[in-house]
């Protein structure tokens, strides 16, 4: 048969334009170019693509029931194992993943597995389906701290397994890292608030602005103290402590961590000031420090603030950049200026305000630990870049909150709650997943670590076996 080599292209908004909007880059597939796309699968048998996925869809059958028209499987078969295929299907890097291992790929395009996903959550979407109530059919009341991927994860499968689940979500919008820390452009609110209403209609109960481990403990959870009392507790608080670099001027005005600046814009909704009343400050330019996809969300939203340079700054080149290829290529579209193989040694401000970047320039040396070759400072090569804002996207580590208030819970010394493979802790009824365990992450791996959990979560309630605190044996996460 005739195979067609390159993929099914996705429109997307033009750079000229979507510089200065918030709407979603990407366009979606038509109807016409998923079958298109969907038609170039081999159908392999086994699927190595299955194994690149964390979740383990089964990435076949469901572009099957695409190129059949069966819409309505295809998103049936997705849910068997992902419960947000919308989310997933725009922010999962399928490019590492799934899609690295289509057999396709090792001569041409892979297939576009992410975006045949995408169209069959968008597909159900269109549909105005409504989610049916789970009553309860399982002894055992579970409580899930965070409703980030790991804990709608979690949640949702569950309550499909018939327990009482209740959700406490610290801030006044549950979603997590989906609707804090990634711009409406890439994967807008009103996707990510869809799946959290089917969680209610299930019947999850979502307690919002509720803080563990100032109103209450997890302590205080398992022992029904100040709190009804729960049989198990899944921890999914996520990696949202910024780092910083420790620089002289870190502490001037107009620098910021990407957690304030994307949670104002994102969440606090500062990008529709002053109807939301949210101010952030944009100068005429801003430097964005870092090169994962946090950086590049950092940079592109200053851009659609007003600023008019928007600037990453990185100490490595691009082919170490951390961020997605597509993320990269749409920063550059839209204007974005790379400072690669740069370094900040200092931020130079002005009556307490910001103004100057100095930076060295650097040389790639031996690998480091990483994997990756060490930069090495050019000494003698420092200058200046004019800056009014900085933005700094350099990593994240998990909130010390929830475990230094919960007993008998081990954490690493990078702050991570130790938990074995199947997400339990060292503390009995505790599981944790996600960033928490593994430091910050992809959205897919977590909603990977609230499945696992889940079905241990099940297995433990249902039988009540020893509890193991040996997390040796296992092996920590």
């Amino acid at each position: 048969m005739d195979i067609k080599e390159d993929y099914v292209p996705m429109k997307e908004q033009d750079p000229d334009e979507r510089r200065k909007n918030f709407k979603e880059v990407p366009l979606g597939y038509s109807k016409e170019e998923a079958l298109e796309e969907a038609s170039r699968c081999l159908q392999c048998d086994p699927a190595p693509c299955i194994t690149g996925c964390p979740v383990e869809i089964n990435i076949p059958k469901f572009i099957r029931h695409i190129r059949e028209e069966d819409f309505q499987e295809a998103i049936d078969t997705i849910k068997e194992t992902n419960n947000l295929p919308a989310v997933t299907g725009r922010v999962c890097p399928q490019e590492e993943q799934c899609q690295e291992k289509c057999v396709m790929g090792r001569k041409w395009d892979p297939i576009s597995i992410g975006r045949l996903e995408r169209f069959a959550a968008e597909w159900e979407r269109d549909q105005g389906k409504e989610t049916p109530k789970v009553e309860a059919s399982k002894k055992g009341k579970v409580a899930i701290v965070g409703s980030g991927p790991s804990g709608l994860t979690a949640a949702s499968d569950l309550k499909k397994l018939g327990y009482d689940v209740t959700v406490f979500e610290q801030f006044h919008q549950p979603g997590g890292v989906l609707v804090y820390g990634i711009p409406e452009f890439r994967l807008p609110n009103d996707i990510v608030d869809g799946e959290v209403e089917a969680l209610e209609s299930m019947g999850v109960d979502i307690q919002r602005n509720t803080v563990v481990g100032r109103l209450f403990t997890v302590d205080d959870l398992l022992e029904g103290n100040k709190v009804d009392e729960y049989d198990a507790v899944f921890l999914g608080t996520g990696a949202g402590l910024p780092w910083f670099l420790g620089l002289p001027g870190e502490n001037l005005n107009g620098v910021y961590s990407a957690n304030e600046f994307l949670t104002r814009v994102n969440l606090m909704k500062a990008f529709k000031f002053p109807e939301y009343d949210t101010p952030v400050k944009v100068g005429k330019s801003v430097a964005t420090i870092g090169g994962g996809n946090v950086a590049m969300d950092s940079a592109r939203t200053a851009l659609r603030l007003g600023a008019e340079k928007s600037m990453i700054i990185y100490r490595r080149s691009e082919d170490q950049m951390p961020a997605r290829d597509e993320e990269i290529e749409h920063a550059k579209q839209e204007g974005i200026e790379f400072h690669l193989l740069r370094n900040p040694r200092r931020f130079i401000g002005d009556d307490g305000n910001v103004k100057k970047v100095e930076v060295v320039k650097m040389e790639l040396g031996e690998p480091d630990s990483s994997g990756r070759p060490r930069p090495i400072p050019i000494e003698g090569s420092e200058y200046e870049i004019d800056a009014d804002d900085v933005i700094m996207a350099i990593g994240t580590s998990p909130h010390p909150l929830v475990p230094r208030t919960t007993s008998g819970l081990k954490t690493s010394d990078r702050g991570t709650i130790n938990a074995n493979g199947s997400g339990r802790t060292t503390k009995q009824g505790v599981w944790a997943g996600g960033d928490i365990v593994t430091g910050a992450a992809t959205v897919i791996k977590a909603m990977g670590a609230g499945k696992t959990a889940a079905k241990d979560i099940d297995g433990w309630l249902t039988n009540r076996g020893d509890w193991r605190t040996d997390l040796e044996d296992d092996g920590e996460k």
